[in-house]
């Protein structure tokens, strides 16, 4: 049973152990049916690997917010919320063509080796890889209907599935339809609303508040909390995707700007830049393939219009927003300590 302080630690090797476990079984499953599948369940397991699990931490405290006790059960459900992550990733990895993922080579690459004989090994490598992204979708949902809760409950929580993919499918297609275009400052907020914010912290709580059965009220306060606070934490990883340190981030530097995504710190640039560094930035993006000086240019044109600063205030901004979300739900003291700590996690972060 778990302590009623926030122990993040404690709570990320307990949903470490469900997925490794789970994973495993899987995936020896699936190498059982042929050998020359080895390589694609290794892919399996890799994909769940790593992770801070903040996607489970948040389905775990949207089920105990509501006055819920803690369970092994429970933590096998909010743990599936890493699984639609896993699959997300890999997804995204591929689309991106983004060469790492937690300092490893991300899924479409590291399949190359096994289709060398293949007439073209890159297409068939990338079309593992989406099949891989494929089965940890559909095992999110096994574990979730698997993970020991009441059937009564787990119906509760079914619909949001639902909402979660076409949200996460609308944001990934907004993506791609806005890459390339003109910067666009609330475009690209669409994006990472759709794409990370939702699946990453309002849907796991909504999921969790559901098992519980939360009430209208409180649903509306996850919403409100979930938003802005997933907002945050995807423009705190567009700050690092051009400003952090690649060994702590585990990602190839400045990908973004290689790939010309609609992040918001490129958009906010735009916004600030005159004709001529507007001038300047066409010729910079406009490259096939930016060497590290034209990515460096890049990084120079941002802070010279203290774009950076830009995306700090607005990541303050809706860490406040979050944080004032639950002010009048008199929360349980375990789960607002604990809503507060992760926000904090998700949004201050160097990784």
């Amino acid at each position: 049973m778990a302590s009623e302080l926030w122990q993040p630690v404690a709570f990320k090797a307990r949903v470490d152990e469900v997925l490794r476990r789970f994973v495993a079984e899987e995936a020896d499953r699936l190498a059982a049916i042929d050998p020359a599948l080895g390589p694609v369940a290794d892919e399996v397991e890799g994909a769940v690997a790593a992770g801070k699990r903040l996607r489970a931490a948040f389905c775990y405290w949207g089920w105990r917010a509501v006055g819920q006790p803690d369970s092994d059960a429970l933590v096998r459900a909010a743990a599936s919320m890493e699984l639609v992550h896993a699959a997300a990733v890999v997804h995204d990895d591929l689309i991106d063509d983004s060469p790492l993922r937690h300092g490893r080579p991300t899924a479409h690459l590291a399949l190359r080796g096994s289709v060398e004989h293949h007439p073209q090994p890159a297409g068939a490598a990338r079309s593992l890889a989406m099949l891989v992204g494929d089965l940890l979708m559909s095992l999110a949902g096994q574990l979730f209907v698997t993970s020991g809760l009441p059937a009564a409950y787990l119906g509760r929580a079914r619909p949001l599935w639902a909402a979660l993919a076409r949200d996460l499918i609308a944001g990934e297609c907004l993506e791609i339809l806005h890459t390339g275009v003109a910067p666009d400052t609330a475009a690209s907020l669409k994006v990472i609303r759709y794409k990370t914010a939702k699946y990453t912290v309002e849907q796991p709580l909504l999921i969790g508040g559901a098992l519980a059965g939360a009430g209208e009220r409180l649903r509306e306060g996850y919403s409100a909390y979930g938003v802005p606070l997933g907002e945050a934490f995807q423009l705190r990883d567009d700050l690092l995707g051009m400003f952090g340190d690649p060994e702590l981030t585990g990602k190839a530097d400045a990908d973004d700007i290689r790939g010309r995504r609609p992040t918001a710190l490129l958009a906010e640039t735009w916004r600030l830049a005159g004709d001529d560094e507007r001038e300047r930035l066409r010729d910079l993006l406009g490259r096939d393939d930016p060497d590290e000086d034209g990515l460096e240019a890049v990084c120079d044109v941002m802070r010279r219009l203290k774009a950076p600063d830009r995306i700090e205030n607005m990541i303050t901004a809706r860490v406040e927003q979050a944080l004032h979300a639950f002010d009048d739900l008199n929360l349980p003291a375990p789960a607002a300590t604990a809503l507060t700590a992760l926000a904090h996690s998700a949004a201050v972060r160097r990784s």
